[in-house]
């Protein structure tokens, strides 16, 4: 299954901005969610038997839309032979635009980025997005492991889902009453025994995520010392090492351990987050002050080098808000791009070529725009949020558009 494009994910998120929006008159806006091993034939079959029931709403008005909303999506179906390889939402409903008699018919149906689980009819005044949410939810993925000398959990988080991988026990003997030589023997014993389980987990874990891809960090917990003394020693592959985030204290081993040792890491993780995003601007404020430095800033020059190639990450704030505007004359066909904040300012304007009228055709957010270059010439993206000091200095002093270079033109 092909991954989403950072455009694809950027549509959607923009998408689901947009449809939160929207609010109908009566319980009439329609939601549907496909995965994609379910048949056409049986979502037109509930579409029909939705279609009878729908015949029992009270409200006129309401009937009627909700009639139409079904009949669409019905129409819709005979496009698809079958779902689409993650499956299909479709988001249908007579929105309001002011009065009553201002409603129109909108209908959205595409793919998500993540394969839909659950077949879903939803009918209510706002459309049903919570489960198009949590697909476009952060899936960042963490190696978990909770240890004690008696057992040990391995795991992996991806977004909000924790996946075990394997739960060990050690053997380690515990308390004994021997004395003297038999107490030393057995200590011996102790030790080697718990050594031995440490190395097993060491070699689990090195399994588990050594080649797991897109981990970014490894997160160890656990009751008493026993994580310490695996953490300091020879137990895991330098690589995973290296990954260690934190250590922290558990009251409890097994699956409780591991979602005890994710409540204590949020925080830290959150952190991590923010630093990155911290850690690209500052990157990019110290070429900027570098008189050979690889720093570009603002629509117009950013543009540039991205068409030149020379883009090595674009940094956007998240807070832009403007769209960039086709216009095109209609007498000699001439085609330009502009960038307006204000939706009211797009306006008419007169043709450089022949002095005519250009309309506005088509528009497309900025945010979008860029990040369709981007993927066109490999240049990484970066959201930038302004939550943080560096992030709010991005937005204010360079208008949220930035970029660091991979060469200077």
């Amino acid at each position: 299954m092909s991954e989403p494009s950072s455009t694809e994910l950027y549509e959607v998120k923009r998408t689901l901005k947009e449809l939160s929006d929207k609010k109908g008159r009566g319980t009439e806006l329609v939601s549907v969610y496909i995965p994609p091993d379910k048949q056409i034939s049986d979502v037109v079959k509930h579409m029909r038997e939705e279609l009878s029931q729908s015949a029992n709403i009270k409200s006129k008005q309401t009937k009627k839309n909700v009639q139409s909303a079904i009949e669409v999506i019905m129409q819709r179906m005979k496009l698809f032979p079958k779902p689409p390889e993650r499956g299909l939402v479709l988001f249908v409903g007579m929105i309001p635009r002011g009065g009553p008699g201002t409603e129109k018919m909108e209908t959205y149906v595409f793919e998500p980025p993540e394969p839909v689980q659950t077949y879903i009819y939803h009918c209510n005044s706002q459309f049903f997005l919570e489960p198009l949410e949590e697909i476009l939810e952060d899936k960042e993925i963490y190696g978990l492991a909770v240890i004690d000398r008696k057992e040990a959990t391995i795991a992996v988080m991806k977004g909000k889902r924790i996946d075990i991988v394997k739960n060990l026990t050690s053997g380690v003997p515990g308390k004994h009453k021997a004395g003297g030589q038999s107490q030393r023997r057995f200590d011996r014993l102790i030790e080697l025994a718990a050594h031995e389980f440490l190395k097993r987990i060491g070699e689990h874990m090195n399994e588990a995520f050594l080649n797991l891809e897109g981990i970014k960090g490894v997160i160890i917990g656990g009751p008493g010392h026993t994580k310490e003394d695996f953490v300091n020693g020879d137990y895991l592959h330098r690589e995973i090492k290296q990954m260690i985030i934190t250590t922290v204290d558990t009251s409890y081993t097994g699956e409780f351990g591991i979602r005890e040792v994710i409540d204590k890491s949020m925080d830290i993780l959150t952190e991590i987050d923010i630093m990155r995003e911290k850690k690209l601007v500052q990157r990019f404020l110290t070429e900027l002050v570098d008189e050979n430095g690889l720093a570009s800033y603002g629509e117009a020059e950013v543009r540039q080098n991205l068409i030149n190639g020379a883009v090595e990450v674009l940094l956007l704030s998240e807070d832009i808000k403007a769209k960039r505007y086709t216009y095109q004359c209609t007498s000699c066909g001439n085609q330009e791009e502009k960038t307006i904040k204000n939706e009211k300012d797009a306006k008419d304007e007169p043709c450089k070529n022949c002095g005519d009228t250009m309309k506005p055709t088509s528009s497309e957010d900025v945010i979008g725009d860029f990040v369709k270059m981007a993927e066109e010439v490999g240049s990484e993206v970066e959201i930038i949020s302004t939550e943080t000091e560096e992030g709010m200095q991005l937005f204010r002093a360079f208008g949220g558009i930035a970029a660091i270079l991979r060469y200077r033109i």
